[in-house]
C-alpha cells in the first residue's frame, strides 16, 4: 500500500510538523495584521480629523476650511464639520456606498454628541443609517461645542486584510512546497537502500532474475542486499529448469493431433490445445452458445464426465457426436496428494476413421447403384429394339433417344469420376488470371435469377468487396459457385431465400452461400464432400433434377487446388451454409 511506505511515513511526519507550526504562526499573524490595519486606519483618520479641527479653530472662513479639507482628507473618506456657530457640512467621497451623515442622526448618538459637548475624542465602528454599510468613524472636538468627524467604509480595511491574508497564505504554500521537497529528498536519501531492494524484489516477481541490488553500505542493510542477490541467483536456476519442462510439455500438447483439456474441480478450463478448441467451437455452434463470451461455459458432456471422474476417482471413456463428427473422450483424474484436484481429457476425432470405414463399404455399392440404372435402361430398350417390340419408326426413335440420353449420363458420370481422380492425384491444371470479382459474381448470379424466380426463391447478394481483383481460375471457381448455388436452390422450399455473401480484401476471397432450406442431417455432415454423396430425396425440392453426387467433391478439390479451404455448417430444417476461402498469396 502507498501509505505503508517508509518514505511516505517519514515525509508525512515532517510535513505534519511543519503544517502545525505554520498553522499556529498563521493564526497569530492574521490576528496581528487584522488589528494592525484597523488601528492604522483609525490613526490616519484621527490625524486628518486633528488637522481639520485645528483649521476650524484658526480659520473663520468656511469656504477656505472646506476647500482645505477636500485637499487634506483621503478621497474615499467623508468629513463632517459642525461649526461652533451651528453650521453643518459634509464632504464629498469617491466611495459611492459611503452615505452622507445627517445632523439629526449625529445628534441622536450620545457618543458623537459627547465629542462636541465634553471635548472627547472618539473612535468606533458604526453602521451607516439607511444602509447596511459598516464604517469606522473618528471624532475630534472643536472649540465652542463644535466637532470634526471623519468616517470611511470598512470595505477598504477588509480589502487590505484580504491582500495581507493572501500574502500569508502564499508564503505558507511556498513553505509547504519547499518543506515537501526537502522532506521527500531527506526521506529518500535515508530509505534509498530499502527502495532499491523493493524494486529489485518487484523485478524478481516479473521474472527478471538478473536483477541485482547495489550494495551501498556495509551494515545490516548491506548484508541483506548480499543475501538478496544470492537468493535471486538460486531462483533463476530453478525457474529456468521449470521453464524448460513447461516449454517441453507445451510443445508436446500443442503438437498433438488429439485434443487436450485440463480442468480443475470447478470445471474451469486451464489448458486447451488447438484440436480441443475446434471441438469446443463445434459444440458452441451446435448449442447456439456465443463464442464472444469472455468466460466460455464448459460443454455439458465434459461437465458430466468431470463429475463422474471426481466422484468415482477413476478414468471415464465417452463417445460424443457433434455436427456429424465422432469424438471419443478419455478423462483421467489428476491428484493433489490423496484428493482429486481436477482432470485431463483427451479428445480424439474419430470421424476420419469412421468415414473411411463407411467409404470402403459404400463406394462399390454407390458406383454399382449409379451404373446399374443406365445399364439396365440401355439393356432393356436395346432388347426392345432387337426384339422388334417397337414397331413404328417413331417408337424406335424414342427408344434410341432414351438409350442416347442414358449413354450421355454414363459418359458424364465417368468423366466426372476421371476429373475427380485427376484432381485427387494433384494433376489439376489451373489457368489463373486477374478477375474483377464483382462483375464475375454478378454474371454468375444472373444465370440463377431465372431459376430462383421460377422456384419462388429470393436470391440475395451481400457485397463486402473492398479489393475488386483476385488471381484465380475463373472457369473452375465458377464451377464451384454453380454447384453450391444450384444445390442451395434445389434444397430450399418455396418463399425461401438463398444469400450469397462475397468478401474480397487484400488477404483472401471469402464466399458464403447460405440457405434456409431443409438442412443436412448431422450424421451426414462429415460425408458431404465425398463421392456419390446425395441429399435425402425427401428433402430435395426439385425431384426431376438429380445429380451424380460428385459436385461437392469436385468443388472441394478445386478450392484445395487454389490452396484454399471449404467447410459446411448445417442444422436440420433450419438451413445450410457453405463457405470457401481462397487466399491471395496462393501459388500453384
Amino acid at each position: 500500500m502507498f501509505w505503508r511506505s517508509v518514505v511516505v511515513k517519514l515525509a508525512i511526519t515532517i510535513l505534519l510538523l511543519v503544517c502545525f507550526v505554520l498553522f499556529i504562526l498563521s493564526i497569530f499573524l492574521l490576528q496581528f495584521f487584522e488589528n494592525f490595519h484597523l488601528n492604522e486606519a483609525e490613526t490616519s483618520m484621527m490625524k486628518t480629523a486633528t488637522k481639520i479641527s485645528y483649521l476650524v479653530d484658526e480659520q473663520e472662513d468656511h469656504q477656505v476650511i472646506q476647500e482645505t479639507t477636500d485637499l487634506v482628507k483621503d478621497p474615499n473618506n467623508r468629513v463632517v464639520i459642525i461649526y461652533p456657530d451651528g453650521d453643518f457640512w459634509v464632504s464629498e467621497s469617491n466611495d459611492d456606498h459611503l452615505y452622507r451623515l445627517e445632523e439629526d442622526w449625529i445628534n441622536s448618538d450620545s457618543e458623537l454628541v459627547e465629542v462636541m459637548t465634553n471635548s472627547k475624542e472618539l473612535k468606533k465602528q458604526i453602521t451607516l443609517p439607511h444602509s447596511d454599510v459598516d464604517a469606522i468613524i473618528v471624532g475630534k472636538p472643536v472649540l465652542n461645542n463644535g466637532g470634526v468627524f471623519v468616517y470611511q467604509s470598512l470595505q477598504a480595511v477588509e480589502q487590505t486584510k484580504l491582500e495581507t491574508r493572501k500574502i500569508i497564505y502564499l508564503a505558507a504554500g511556498i513553505a509547504l512546497v519547499l518543506t515537501t521537497f526537502f522532506a521527500v529528498f531527506l526521506s529518500t536519501r535515508i530509505t534509498s537502500p530499502l527502495i532499491k531492494m523493493r524494486e529489485a524484489a518487484h523485478e524478481l516477481t516479473r521474472g527478471e532474475f538478473n536483477t541485482k541490488v547495489p550494495i551501498l553500505t556495509h551494515d545490516e542493510i548491506g548484508d541483506l542486499a548480499i543475501e538478496f542477490n544470492r537468493m535471486g541467483r538460486q531462483l533463476k536456476f530453478h525457474i529456468n529448469a521449470l521453464r524448460q519442462e513447461k516449454e517441453q510439455f507445451s510443445g508436446i500438447v500443442t503438437s498433438m493431433a488429439d485434443g487436450v483439456v485440463t480442468l480443475n474441480r470447478n470445471g474451469d478450463m486451464i489448458i486447451i490445445n488447438p484440436p480441443a478448441e475446434k471441438f469446443l467451437e463445434n459444440w458452441y455452434f451446435e448449442y447456439n452458445v456465443s463464442t464472444n463470451l469472455s468466460n466460455k461455459p464448459l460443454p455439458t458432456e465434459l461437465k458430466e464426465v468431470l463429475e463422474e471422474v471426481i466422484g468415482g476417482e477413476d478414468k471415464v471413456l465417452r463417445e460424443i457426436i457433434i455436427q456429424g463428427r465422432n469424438y471419443v473422450m478419455l478423462m483421467t483424474p489428476l491428484y493433489d496428494g490423496s484428493q482429486v484436484r481436477g482432470a485431463v481429457a483427451v479428445i480424439r476425432d474419430m470421424t476420419e476413421e469412421r468415414r473411411l470405414d463407411k467409404l470402403r463399404k459404400d463406394f462399390i455399392a454407390n458406383v454399382s447403384h449409379e451404373l446399374r440404372t443406365p445399364i439396365s435402361m440401355l439393356q432393356g430398350y436395346s432388347e426392345a429394339i432387337v426384339d422388334d417390340i417397337a414397331e413404328s419408326k417413331e417408337e424406335k426413335n424414342e427408344l434410341a433417344k432414351i438409350i442416347h440420353d442414358e449413354s450421355l449420363r454414363m459418359g458424364r458420370l465417368v468423366n466426372e469420376l476421371l476429373d475427380l481422380a485427376r484432381m485427387e492425384a494433384g494433376h489439376i491444371q489451373l489457368n489463373k488470371e486477374e478477375v474483377e470479382i464483382q462483375a464475375f459474381v454478378e454474371r454468375i448470379l444472373k444465370k440463377f435469377h431465372g431459376i430462383a424466380a421460377d422456384n419462388q426463391i429470393e436470391l440475395l447478394f451481400e457485397n463486402n468487396i473492398t479489393s475488386n481483383n483476385a488471381l484465380l481460375d475463373p472457369d473452375r471457381v465458377e464451377q464451384v459457385f454453380t454447384n453450391l448455388i444450384d444445390n442451395a436452390i434445389r434444397h430450399t422450399e418455396e418463399n425461401g431465400s438463398v444469400k450469397v455473401s462475397v468478401k474480397n480484401n487484400e488477404n483472401e476471397l471469402s464466399v458464403s452461400i447460405e440457405d434456409n432450406g431443409s438442412g443436412i442431417p448431422e450424421e451426414d455432415l462429415p460425408f458431404v464432400f465425398e463421392r456419390f454423396y446425395k441429399a435425402d430425396k425427401s428433402r430435395t425440392r426439385n425431384k426431376e433434377k438429380k445429380g451424380t453426387g460428385l459436385g461437392l467433391a469436385i468443388a472441394k478439390n478445386i478450392v484445395n487446388a487454389h490452396r484454399g479451404s471449404i467447410s459446411v455448417r448445417s442444422k436440420l430444417h433450419q438451413g445450410t451454409t457453405f463457405t470457401f476461402n481462397i487466399p491471395k498469396n496462393s501459388k500453384s
